[in-house]
């Protein structure tokens, strides 16, 4: 786990979604307000997750519903033109998620200098967006072509809205998944973003892969926060931060401080690592 300690100042860090508004060519976006209502707005959430404590941010097309897993050209051009925008003002380590577009979400990486990613990488799955298959060699090889080597790419092996086309136990799809893939951690979700993320699930994987980083993907909250880090590595967390805990809402300060506080109580506090 020391790419952990070379990217985070925390024991177990916390990272926070910085969900973006509907993009062009998104069935919600806003045309009156255009990129430039995207990025005040993702200017906004930034500043409130960082001035709140996180550890590091990650920035998705969360609003892209209903997702592609292959996607138009013009996501990853505005999402690269938000984060550039935003460069100088972010002050935590970051991430992206191209939602559900591994090789879009390692363009992005690689372009805007983020240091980890998140997708769905691995497996087979019956999804709401049809029938969803993976190729993670062909990704790993595309972020070496690209340079991108320093990527550090977070697996989710559990993903929201889908299930495995076959019935492996989430224990053994860990196990072969850091074996074959060798992927820098792994994610684990509940059903949709801000559904719980089982603590049995958690449990279970992290004794299969003692050494992945095992991260909390979905779900968690203010009251679970502490529960949560006594498994995992680490936590993603988005839903939880909003006005009213309400996913679409815009991020409210004082709950990330709320919650950041809750997540200290664990272990060490905060401040760099020893």
């Amino acid at each position: 786990m020391n790419w952990m300690r070379d990217v985070f100042t925390a024991e177990k860090p916390i990272v926070a979604m910085c969900h973006l508004k509907p993009l062009p060519g998104d069935p919600d976006y806003d045309a009156d307000a255009g990129v430039e209502g995207v990025l005040d707005a993702a200017r906004r959430d930034l500043r409130a997750l960082q001035d709140g404590g996180v550890d590091g941010v990650m920035f998705s097309n969360e609003a892209s519903l209903p997702y592609l897993t292959q996607v138009e050209p013009i996501t990853t051009a505005t999402m690269a033109r938000v984060i550039g925008e935003l460069h100088s003002q972010i002050t935590v380590p970051f991430g992206v998620n191209v939602l559900w577009d591994p090789t879009a979400t390692v363009d992005l990486a690689v372009a805007t200098g983020a240091r980890f990613v998140r997708e769905v990488f691995s497996g087979a799955y019956a999804s709401d967006f049809g029938v969803w298959n993976t190729n993670a060699g062909r990704t790993v090889r595309h972020r070496r072509s690209v340079d991108g080597r320093d990527v550090r790419l977070l697996y989710n092996i559990v993903p929201e809205a889908a299930v495995y086309l076959n019935d492996r136990d989430v224990a053994s799809v860990a196990t072969s998944t850091v074996f074959n893939c060798q992927p820098d951690g792994l994610c684990v979700s509940g059903l949709t973003a801000g559904a719980d993320t089982s603590a049995d699930t958690l449990r279970a994987v992290k004794a299969a892969v003692p050494g992945t980083p095992v991260f909390a993907n979905t779900g968690v909250r203010v009251e679970t926060v502490a529960a949560q880090l006594e498994v995992a590595d680490g936590a993603i967390v988005g839903t939880a931060f909003k006005r009213d805990g309400y996913i679409w809402n815009e991020v409210d300060e004082a709950r990330v401080a709320a919650l950041m506080t809750a997540a200290r109580t664990l272990g060490e506090p905060a401040g760099a690592l020893p």
